[in-house]
Formats: C-alpha cells, sequence, structure tokens
C-alpha cells in the first residue's frame, strides 16, 4: 500500500482545458425551440420553460412577478393542493422564478414519470385561473414577507441602490411597497397570462437524461397549435434615469450595524471588457481572498463579510460592493473601500496574486459543471444576450492571459467617476 507523503503539498496543476457540452436543438411544429442536453446516466430531466418579460407598467408593478408565482395556486381542473399532490405523488419537484428580464417555470423529474408530470405542468403554464382565495393569500403573504424584509438593513440598501442606479420608474429600479399589493388584481395577472405563457414567447430547454422519448413527449404536449400564441410585444429600451445624487444615507438612529452598498452603472457581457472587469473584480472582492475581505474583514474587523460583483442584465449592467459593518466603524469602513478601489487604479497587481485569481476563477468555473444541468445553466448564460460559445473561449482567454497593466487600465476607465453610495443604519 503506498504510504501518503504528508510532509510535503502535492504538486499544482493549472486548469488546462474546459470542455462544455453543447445543447442540440430543434423546432417543434408551432415554432417553439427546444434546445437539449443528453449527458446523464441518471433517470432524471430537467424541463425549462423560459418566458421573455414583457412590457413593464409602472401602474402594475407587481403584475409580471405575481402572475409567475400564481401559476400553480389553481387551473382550471386542479387546485393548488391537488397540483401539488399530484407532483409529490410522482417525486417529482416544480419550481417557479420571475427575474428581470426572464420568467420561467421548471419541472425536475424522474424520466420514468415524465408521462405524468410533464402533462400537469403544461395545465400550469396554459390554464392558470388565479382563484381570488389564494390571491388573497398571497397578497397578505407577500406584504407581511416585505415588511419584515424592510426591517432589515442590506435589503433596504440594495433596494434603495438600484433605485437610485436606475431610477424609481423602471424596472429595475422599482422599489417596492406594501400598498403595491392591495392594488394587484386577478385581471392584472389574466392579461399577464394571455400575452407572456405563450408559444410564441417559450423556449424549452432540457437537461438530464435526455433520448428521443423524452424529446417526443415534449413535442407532443408543447408542439401543437392548442397553445396561445400571441406575439410578446417587444419592450422597448428602458429609460433609466439616476440619481442626481451619490450619496445616500437611511438613518436609524438605534442600528448597531449599517449596511453598505455602493457602485455604479457598467454594462452588461455582450461589453468587450466585462470579461476583464470580471478579473478586475475578482481581485477587488469577488473570493474570500480578496483585497476587500484581506483588509475590511480579517485586517481591521470590521465585518464578518464583503464581497463587490459585476451584474449583467438585458438592458443595463452595473458594479456594487456590498457590506455590514458595526455602526461605529462606518466611515471608516468607507474609507478603506475607495482606498482598495485606488489602489487598483495607482498600483499593478503582483503577478503572484494575479496568478491565484486566474487558478481561482478556472478552477471555479470547472467547479460549477457538475452535471447536465450546470451545462444547460451555462448555455442559458450566452443564449439570451444572443451570444454563442465563443463566449466561453473569450473568457477563458482573458483570464489567462490578462496583464497587470490591462487590468489598471481597466480601473481607470471605468472606476474614475464618482460611485453611488448607500448607507442604511448610522454613518
Amino acid at each position: 500500500m503506498e504510504i501518503l507523503d504528508r510532509l510535503n503539498e502535492p504538486d499544482f496543476k493549472a486548469v488546462d482545458n474546459i470542455t462544455l457540452i453543447r445543447p442540440h436543438t430543434e423546432k417543434l411544429s408551432n415554432g417553439i425551440s427546444l434546445h437539449y442536453i443528453d449527458a446523464s446516466e441518471a433517470d432524471l430531466v430537467r424541463v425549462e420553460f423560459i418566458f421573455k418579460n414583457p412590457q413593464w407598467n409602472a401602474s402594475q408593478p407587481l403584475a409580471i412577478g405575481a402572475t409567475n408565482s400564481m401559476l400553480n395556486e389553481g387551473t382550471t381542473h386542479y387546485t393548488a393542493s391537488q397540483l401539488a399532490d399530484k407532483i409529490d405523488f410522482y417525486g417529482a419537484f416544480y419550481q417557479h422564478e420571475a427575474g428581470f428580464d426572464h420568467s420561467s417555470v421548471t419541472l425536475y423529474s424522474l424520466n420514468k414519470h415524465l408521462k405524468s408530470t410533464l402533462p400537469i405542468i403544461k395545465e400550469i403554464i396554459t390554464e392558470a385561473s388565479f382563484p381570488d382565495q389564494e390571491l388573497s393569500t398571497y397578497i397578505q403573504n407577500s406584504k407581511q414577507k416585505l415588511q419584515v424584509n424592510q426591517q432589515k438593513n442590506d435589503f433596504s440598501a440594495r433596494k434603495k441602490f438600484n433605485e437610485i442606479l436606475f431610477g424609481s420608474n423602471a424596472y429595475y429600479g422599482y422599489n417596492v411597497n406594501v400598498k403595491d399589493y392591495d392594488n394587484l388584481t386577478r385581471s392584472q395577472l389574466e392579461l399577464v397570462r394571455n400575452l407572456q405563457y405563450t408559444a410564441s414567447n417559450c423556449t424549452i430547454i432540457i437537461s438530464g437524461k435526455v433520448k428521443e422519448e423524452e424529446r417526443k413527449l415534449i413535442a407532443e404536449l408543447f408542439g401543437g397549435e392548442d397553445w396561445l400564441k400571441n406575439d410578446l410585444l417587444e419592450a422597448s429600451q428602458p429609460n433609466f434615469v439616476a440619481s442626481t445624487s451619490y450619496n445616500h444615507l437611511i438613518e436609524k438612529k438605534e442600528a448597531l450595524q449599517s449596511a453598505i452598498r455602493l457602485g455604479k452603472p457598467l454594462f452588461n457581457k455582450t461589453h468587450a471588457d466585462f470579461q476583464g472587469m470580471q478579473v478586475l473584480n475578482t481581485v477587488l472582492g469577488g473570493y474570500f481572498g480578496s483585497r476587500l475581505m484581506s483588509n475590511i474583514r480579517e485586517d481591521k474587523g470590521y465585518t464578518y463579510g464583503i464581497g463587490s460583483a459585476i451584474v449583467s442584465l438585458k438592458d443595463a449592467g452595473y458594479f456594487f460592493v456590498a457590506t455590514e459593518v458595526g455602526a461605529d466603524v462606518c466611515a471608516n469602513a468607507l474609507t478603506e473601500i475607495y482606498k482598495e478601489i485606488n489602489i487598483l487604479k495607482n498600483e499593478l497587481i503582483p503577478e503572484e496574486e494575479l496568478s491565484l485569481v486566474r487558478n481561482y476563477m478556472l478552477g471555479s468555473f470547472l467547479g460549477s459543471l457538475e452535471n447536465a444541468f450546470s451545462h444547460a445553466d451555462k448555455f442559458k448564460g450566452i443564449s439570451f444576450y444572443g451570444l454563442d460559445y465563443d463566449y466561453y473561449d473569450r473568457f477563458f482567454e482573458t483570464v489567462r492571459t490578462i496583464t497587470p497593466q490591462q487590468l489598471q487600465q481597466l480601473a481607470n476607465k471605468y472606476f474614475a467617476d464618482e460611485f453611488f453610495e448607500v448607507v442604511v443604519g448610522k454613518k
């Protein structure tokens, strides 16, 4: 038996080659695009139905999200509990999500039960009835949840930050209030359902163990002419109106902690500099060994955690730093955050640190490819931006080859102007 060498660390091996499984694509007879990734030995599939969001209406700000949440709360033929019992009986799992740009309905099911579970999902998507009692319960629960969240400093900071970045009359920046739920009606949800959850606005992505039988079943159930095909009106380019004030304080005199969120508008992943900025962001605050963590958590002890990120949306993108610190050290923490940003502008990143970041980013990407579902997620990450797999090739190349000089240029180019700053608590 080989004895483990506990005196010397294992040889380091850089991530060399990352292979992504690309989907096959078919068009159903009614025009729906079906993308599938067959890459699993387990008898399990994930079927995602993804719908572009319609034009957001400021007079009905909750309609898109509420419609998605209420789809499984009753249909033409089944109550909410009957739908849940049917899905549970087959050991399946239903998931829904409403994002800024898309809404989705997702089914996880064993292959052998797909003939029984998929018709339930079709019923949910095409025949949701939004019963009055369930809508009333949803409104009441949502109001209570919002009221609880509004007491949390980090929640308030995030919502206020989006508002000052995009404007209070834009979907990305709208700050929901409790009264909005009182104006939510069944007719609003029915309008969104008929406009959004249609064949002409649907993309289907199926991943897992996907053979001809599964694809045929999808085509039979969802490829016919019995599903609404109303064309979704293309949403016009949003008019984002950022705040003219850069510093915002929501004061809470009794607060023991202050939530900090600062940042600025940037761009989404279609921009040529997006991937370089991902590297720069990782150095600053994108992993546990980042400069913000090393300084503000490890050295100063101001917080348990701090990070930065770049967010890519369909019509915008932005950069932000977020943390919660003791109220008595809030001003000091802000000083240190800006100090670290300025260092990136004025000093070159050491090669040793950059090498660590390269390996972290490539290793994290590789580690995220756990199964067929992960590969489908990578496809979604480019498909809805009109990008192809060259995007990932450029990402790998950028991470491996970007220089300290190029990163310094990016810092000076995109971190030059003043940052929007939100503090909730005491400053």
